[in-house]
C-alpha cells in the first residue's frame, strides 16, 4: 500500500500545498531559536554599536534615543517596542506575542550584559556595517520562523506579509532606510552611510530567505 498519500488525520491542522500536514515546531525548539535568534542579533547590534551607527526598526529607534539623550539602550528598546505588544496581540495571536514579549525582553538583557564578556579592540566600521547586517538579519530570520520578531517593525513587517502577501523583507526595508536617513540629525554623515549599508545587507537576507510560501513550519 502506498505511502505517500497526504495525511489527513487531523482535519483542524494546516496543510501545504500537497495537502500534508505542517508540522509544528515543540516548545524547546522555539526556546532555543529565540535563544539563538537573539543572541545574533545582539552581536550585530554590538557591532552597530562600536561603529557609531544605527539600525533600522525599533532597534534603530532605540540607537538614535540613546546616542540623543544617553539613555540605557536596552530600557529604551524594551520601552518603544510597548505600543507594537498590543498590535501583535490582536493581529498575530497570543503565542506570537508572548515569544516576540520574551525575545525583546532576552535581546534588551544581552545588549546590557554582552560588554561583559566581549569586546572589540579591532573592528573596521565597513566590517561591523556588512557582518552586523548578516548577523541581525540570520537572527531576524530565526525568529521570523519561529513565529517571533524583535517587536515593532517586524511585526508590522510580519503581519502585511501574512495579511496583504508583501514581503517581509522589503516592507522592513523601506521603513528601515526612512529611520536610518532621520539618523542625519544625530549621527555623522559617513555613519549613516555604513548604516545603510548594514540596513541594506541585514534586509538582504530576509528579503531572499523570508517569502510566502518558502517555510510553512508553525
Amino acid at each position: 500500500m502506498s505511502t505517500d498519500r497526504p495525511n489527513r488525520s487531523n482535519s483542524s491542522a494546516p496543510l501545504d500545498k500537497a495537502g500534508h500536514v505542517i508540522a509544528g515546531h515543540s516548545v524547546l525548539e522555539d526556546a532555543i531559536a529565540l535563544l539563538s535568534g537573539t543572541v545574533l542579533v545582539t552581536l550585530g547590534v554590538a557591532m552597530f554599536r562600536q561603529a557609531s551607527m544605527v539600525a533600522g526598526g525599533t532597534t534603530g529607534i532605540a540607537f538614535l534615543v540613546h546616542y540623543a539623550s544617553h539613555v540605557n539602550f536596552g530600557l529604551a528598546l524594551f520601552l518603544i517596542n510597548l505600543p507594537f505588544y498590543w498590535l501583535a496581540w490582536r493581529h498575530m495571536g497570543h503565542a506570537f506575542t508572548l515569544k516576540t514579549f520574551t525575545a525583546v525582553a532576552l535581546m534588551a538583557t544581552e545588549v546590557e550584559l554582552l560588554p561583559r564578556v566581549l569586546t572589540f579592540g579591532t573592528l573596521h566600521p565597513l566590517f561591523a556595517a556588512m557582518a552586523g547586517g548578516l548577523l541581525i538579519g540570520t537572527g531576524m530570520l530565526i525568529l521570523f520562523r519561529h513565529r517571533a520578531s524583535i517587536g515593532g517593525i517586524g511585526v508590522v513587517a510580519m503581519l502585511l506579509q501574512e495579511r496583504k502577501g508583501w514581503r517581509a523583507g522589503k516592507v522592513q526595508m523601506t521603513i528601515d532606510c526612512g529611520i536610518v536617513l532621520a539618523s542625519l540629525f544625530i549621527v555623522p554623515l559617513v555613519q549613516v552611510g555604513l548604516s545603510v549599508l548594514g540596513a541594506l545587507t541585514l534586509n538582504l537576507v530576509l528579503a531572499m530567505n523570508h517569502r510566502p510560501g518558502r517555510y510553512v513550519a508553525r
